[in-house]
């Protein structure tokens, strides 16, 4: 499930991306498959970034890649283990609303970014989070706990605080936001549920296949429904 356009990154043969709160590695790898590309993942879940390794591990088996090179490392957003200005672009994917001092895990994003870098922030988005608050008084815990819920015209001053400009908004994963819905009218944590497991079936078909009906009815309904907000921003020279 891909939330960034990383086509819209200006990414070269050499060029270094990182992605930080990389989880099972999902922009790490599609950073990888991209020509010369330097893909560096970044998490602190242990369990993640193995299920990462092994996804980048079986690309470089199959030879899906695009001829650059991959590293993991364990590192926290608020105090990232990289020089300043090291990086070409850097993604944040459903990282900042599980960070309490997101303006300090902001200002780490834009010191390790080049100038003239992009940076992509994508978030759960407003209106589709707060009824998931809503339906369940556990769900903003699980799911290792969601702090809270970002307005866009925060999330956007925030970032251009820290000296960055915004190019680019939309939204992705309307399919995706009724899951979360049912899934807390049920108990975000349970996995018993035939409904909810039904509907996680029909998810992970849709993203392996990628048909085309369920591909057009995403972008028609991402921007009423979208369950993620994603913003570009650059970074001046």
């Amino acid at each position: 499930m891909i939330t960034a356009d990383l086509k819209r990154l200006g990414l070269k043969p050499g060029h270094r991306l990182l992605d930080i709160g990389c989880g099972s590695g999902r922009h790490t790898c599609e950073a990888y498959r991209l020509k010369g590309v330097v893909a560096v993942g970044a998490d602190l879940n242990i369990a993640d970034l193995k299920q990462a390794r092994e996804r980048l591990e079986f690309h470089d088996r199959l030879g899906e890649h695009g001829g650059g090179c991959w590293c993991l490392a364990t590192a926290d957003v608020r105090r990232l283990p990289f020089p300043g200005a090291h990086f070409h672009a850097v993604i944040c994917s459903e990282v900042m609303e599980h960070i309490p001092e997101h303006h300090r895990a902001a200002d780490e994003l834009v010191r390790v970014l080049k100038p003239g870098g992009h940076l992509v922030v994508s978030v759960p988005r407003y209106f589709p989070e707060r009824i998931c608050w809503a339906l369940s008084r556990e769900y903003h815990q699980a799911n290792q706990g969601h702090v809270r819920i970002y307005r866009k015209k925060a999330l956007i001053s925030l970032i251009e605080h820290t000296g960055l400009t915004l190019y680019r908004v939309h939204h992705a994963h309307s399919l995706h936001a009724p899951y979360w819905w049912l899934k807390c009218l049920v108990g975000p944590t349970r996995n018993d549920s035939t409904a909810v497991n039904l509907y996680h079936r029909f998810l992970t078909w849709d993203i392996l296949h990628h048909p085309r009906l369920t591909r057009q009815l995403d972008r028609l309904l991402n921007p009423i429904l979208g369950k993620s907000l994603v913003l570009y921003f650059r970074k001046p020279r």
